[in-house]
């Protein structure tokens, strides 16, 4: 009997021979967690053009208790996103040069994590003394 050797594909499991390639992949698999918060937020602005009764309804399910953690969850994965996209940033970008020296990978990183930290602390102050009428 001809005993034959089963067939192994070349590229299965790629990614998982090399760490970069996975935290690559959870970073990409995060983005789902994205999509959601997104269609949460598109929910919303569909309730808020259809009237108060249906904001109202919109902002209680939200509210509840497994949307919260639901949110939370959500929360947690969009800042690993956020950090693990400043962290690939450097890899992807063409060479910086400042001064004729070459920017570190970890001064990228940085840079973009304070910028994404100042904008949103922007965004929260606007949004906050808005609220507050001042």
């Amino acid at each position: 009997m001809n005993a034959r050797k089963p067939y192994i594909r070349p590229m299965a499991g790629w990614w998982q021979r090399n760490p970069f390639f996975i935290e690559y992949m959870v970073h990409e698999g995060t983005a789902l967690f994205v999509l959601a918060y997104a269609l949460e937020l598109l929910a919303g602005l569909i309730c808020l053009t259809q009237g108060e009764a249906a904001w109202n309804s919109y902002r209680a399910f939200v509210a509840s208790g497994p949307m919260l953690s639901i949110n939370l969850l959500i929360f947690a994965a969009m800042l690993y996103h956020g950090y693990t996209w400043f962290k690939i940033m450097p890899r992807t970008l063409p060479p910086m040069k400042i001064g004729g020296q070459k920017v570190a990978a970890a001064t990228i990183t940085a840079a973009g994590i304070a910028a994404a930290v100042g904008a949103s602390a922007l965004v929260f102050a606007v949004l906050w003394f808005m609220q507050r009428g001042l």
